[in-house]
């Protein structure tokens, strides 16, 4: 019997509930486990607190877009409906406008994105000029095993 650790049968479950709510035969033909195996593991998720079943991150926006519209009483409808605290709902928005905002802050100022491409031509003319010297070695090595070679076999000839 195959054993399969706990993260693989999250993702596996993650997919049978919702918000992406796959099918499971399509689920099993997928990842080629019985239907009755992940039915298993789905009333086992299932029996758990809501509170210990674990939201993706696109499953989290989704979440967060699929609320924005809502008032507060169908916002806390949605809410029970799902198995979510309307507190995570708010931090999950708050999380998401924070990863949206992180990019600019994140961003090189002009000065230093002129000082790297200083550094990047420095370094592309260093190794073009380390290639350069590579190739003339490796043909000085070249002739001198041709010119060895040739030298060789006149010396063989001649005694």
């Amino acid at each position: 019997m195959a054993r399969y650790g706990q993260a693989f049968k999250d993702r596996v479950v993650a997919r049978l509930l919702p918000p992406e709510s796959a099918s499971v035969d399509e689920v099993a033909r997928e990842v080629g486990i019985g239907a009755q195996t992940l039915e298993r593991w789905r009333s086992d998720a299932l029996s758990m607190p809501a509170r210990e079943r674990a939201w993706k991150a696109a499953a989290r926006l989704e979440a967060v877009i699929a609320t924005a519209a809502l008032d507060e009483t169908a916002r806390n409808a949605w809410c029970r409906e799902h198995g979510v605290f309307p507190k995570d709902l708010a931090q999950w928005r708050e999380s998401a406008t924070q990863a949206l905002v992180a990019p600019e802050d994140a961003r090189a100022s002009p000065r230093q994105t002129k000082l790297d491409r200083r550094r990047i031509k420095e370094l592309e003319r260093e190794v073009s000029r380390k290639d350069k010297a590579l190739a003339e070695t490796a043909a000085l090595l070249v002739l001198s095993r041709k010119l060895e070679a040739i030298f060789n076999t006149d010396k063989g000839e001649a005694e």
